[in-house]
């Protein structure tokens, strides 16, 4: 069967039954702003620089010892390092397609080479396993990752079929797919991968070559975990891997919670082109029910760092928060399913709150180092990582050049390049916009065809302005998201303003090229509070501005012990002009105090500590800039000041 270049989108579901559809990445040109400057740090820094570091570790050159039939002795990396070559694959062509990239398109061609020349006869394809003196095939189905490679690869294959990439990278996918169907199929091995990937790329594949059978895989693997196939684990068991409970008795996500959620988006897709409605109604259910109980402020997912697992309900530590930019990054795959799949806005909600928070937190401002775990708390400065060494630590408070496990930098690359295909949806109405980027949208709708131009300083602004460009005359709906956050928000049509609410606001009109549509979100600072259950930052606030979360940082207040500073909640909160070396962003002035403890010896007594509290003003930045001026200290959620007073005043 042959496969013919469809829309360059990152998710594109055959059916119509869903809510809405999404646009091609190319549809929307992001051309200015937060984002513009985001893209064009991962197209000059952040995928070079994967790129390079493979190279650089040795993980590509395991492809050449394949073929050169050395792995025995010559191959280096842990047992998932495949992976991150097709990652940075991905991001390759999906960069490529967003602005041509001739260094991108020969890259992508020398590496499907070694690739080719790497693969099985039968379409088996991996460095680690299934050679002469390595382990055998499929000899390790709990930790071996098999599977979650060649789901990189689909993946990265998707990728070049919707943009045009070379036929012998499909090819190549499609034997991996084939060879899967036969291995894994109704009457082959009854097992599954330890690590969810493979469900979401296999219907990906279907979707763009229209061959069933892999369809028909995705549902078996779906259908087959949670019968516990997999070994035991020290990681709260079988939820480790999700195999503990099938996938449609689930109530809540749990376990390793990038595996969670890559086999969340794959039951979604699964259930999208089966017509599983219960399927989707019970994983709906469960990332709901996640949302709610086990993910941070942030929209950081994954409390444990034993497993980099899901806690129980409300286990939301600060300074031990995993919050793995990988599972931000899966999670934005399942709020997207879902909101393509039922239209409902608290998904865009979090894939905002997920993408400015707990994604764009991941690299620094020169995109060559990265966080793995995105903490919301770091009580002592952290250890620079030995350049050129990949790190084997992970949570230290510094970000590093590349890591062991480096799924983290490609899996932002990726995501980064793809960043157009998950801003605007359309429907037979019209066209919704749900993420705020400067640029311009060409799409059609129905048989319709607008053109959009959206002018934005969004995050920093809260003034959205949609100019109708192109359009027939004819009457259709134009849907704007107002974030739940925003308090108070403006909707300007055609000279006349009018309060909105959150959610969503539509206008139809028979549109006239040059009108205007202006929207202005509530962007004063605000604090926000804790449920109470969760133990860990009880008594204290937070700091939002817009989409964005605030933290407190030491280098903007060096003379400060932030583990003794409490924020005084009455005193409001301001933008402030100061220049913290930190560009593009806009800091914030808090009161508060700072508290003297009269005593330096055992912590714990019989009363309340006593201690004189020393007013003070200090500087908040936004979160996902922290740690770009050296090693700090750093908190999100801060002591409340009136829970402090009423404490020592008992």
């Amino acid at each position: 069967m042959t496969t013919t270049l469809s829309a360059a989108v990152p998710v594109d579901p055959r059916t119509s039954s869903g809510a809405l559809r999404p646009l091609a990445l190319t549809d929307y040109r992001i051309s200015g702003g937060f984002w513009a400057d985001r893209q064009r740090l991962n197209r000059e820094s952040i995928i070079p620089h994967c790129d390079n570091s493979l190279e650089r570790v040795g993980w590509i050159e395991n492809f050449r010892a394949a073929a050169r039939s050395t792995l025995a002795t010559e191959r280096v990396g842990r047992l998932f390092t495949d992976s991150e070559i097709y990652k940075t694959i991905e991001a390759m062509a999906w960069e490529n397609a967003r602005e041509s990239a001739p260094e991108f398109t020969e890259r992508i061609v020398a590496l499907t080479e070694l690739l080719q020349a790497a693969q099985a006869s039968d379409g088996y394809l991996n460095t680690y396993y299934g050679y002469d003196g390595g382990p055998d095939r499929y000899s390790d189905m709990e930790w071996g990752h098999e599977l979650y490679c060649f789901g990189h690869l689909l993946q990265a294959a998707v990728a070049a079929i919707r943009t045009g990439g070379p036929e012998d990278l499909i090819d190549i996918a499609r034997r991996v797919a084939d060879h899967i169907c036969a291995e894994f199929g109704e009457d082959g091995r009854q097992t599954i991968d330890g690590h969810p990937e493979i469900e979401t790329a296999l219907v990906e594949l279907y979707r763009s070559t229209g061959e069933h059978r892999y369809l028909e895989q995705a549902r078996i693997f779906v259908e087959r975990r949670g019968h516990k196939t997999l070994g035991d684990t020290m990681f709260k068991g079988r939820d480790y891997y999700q195999d503990n409970v099938p996938v449609r008795d689930a109530a809540v996500l749990v376990g390793h919670s990038v595996r969670a959620l890559y086999l969340a988006a794959g039951a979604i897709d699964v259930a999208v082109e089966t017509g599983d409605v219960a399927l989707m109604s019970a994983v709906k259910a469960q990332y709901d029910r996640t949302l709610d109980r086990r993910t941070y402020l942030t929209g950081g997912m994954g409390s444990n760092h034993h497993g980099e697992t899901y806690g129980d309900d409300f286990e939301l530590p600060s300074e031990r928060a995993y919050a793995e930019t990988c599972a931000a990054v899966a999670s934005v795959h399942v709020a997207w399913r879902l909101l393509l799949a039922t239209g409902e806005t608290r998904y865009a909600d979090l894939i905002e709150r997920t993408l400015y928070n707990s994604i764009v937190s991941s690299p620094s401002a020169d995109g060559r180092s990265f966080f793995y775990v995105n903490a919301l708390q770091r009580r002592a400065p952290g250890i620079d990582p030995e350049p050129g060494v990949p790190s084997l630590r992970r949570t230290d408070g510094t970000r590093a050049e590349w890591f062991t496990t480096s799924c983290c930098p490609t899996n932002l690359a990726r995501t980064l390049a793809s960043l157009g295909g998950y801003l605007a949806t359309t429907d037979d109405d019209g066209i919704q916009i749900h993420q705020y980027a400067a640029g311009a949208l060409d799409t059609a709708f129905g048989n319709r065809r607008a053109r959009l131009d959206v002018t934005t300083t969004y995050p920093n602004d809260g003034v959205i302005t949609v100019t109708v460009a192109e359009t027939d005359g004819e009457e259709w709906t134009l849907s704007l998201r107002v974030p739940a956050w925003s308090k108070e928000a403006k909707l300007t049509v055609a000279g006349e303003e009018k309060l909105v609410i959150s959610g969503t606001v539509s206008v139809t009109r028979a549109w006239k090229t040059g009108d205007t549509v202006e929207l202005r979100l509530d962007m004063r600072p605000r604090f926000v509070y804790a449920d109470p259950r969760i133990d860990d930052v009880r008594g204290c606030a937070a700091v939002e501005r817009g989409p964005l979360v605030y933290a407190l940082e030491s280098p903007d207040q060096p003379e400060l012990d932030l583990d003794l500073v409490t924020i005084d909640t009455s005193a409001g909160l301001h933008d402030s002009a100061s220049d913290v070396g930190l560009e593009g962003i806009v800091p914030l002035l808090a009161r508060g105090a700072e508290r003297a403890i009269d005593h330096d010896d055992w912590p714990y007594s019989g009363a309340v500590p006593k201690g004189t509290n020393r007013p003070v003003e200090f500087t908040l930045i936004p979160y996902y800039s922290w740690a770009n001026r050296g090693a700090s200290t750093m908190r999100v959620w801060i002591p409340r000041l009136d829970v402090a007073e009423a404490e020592v005043t008992k």
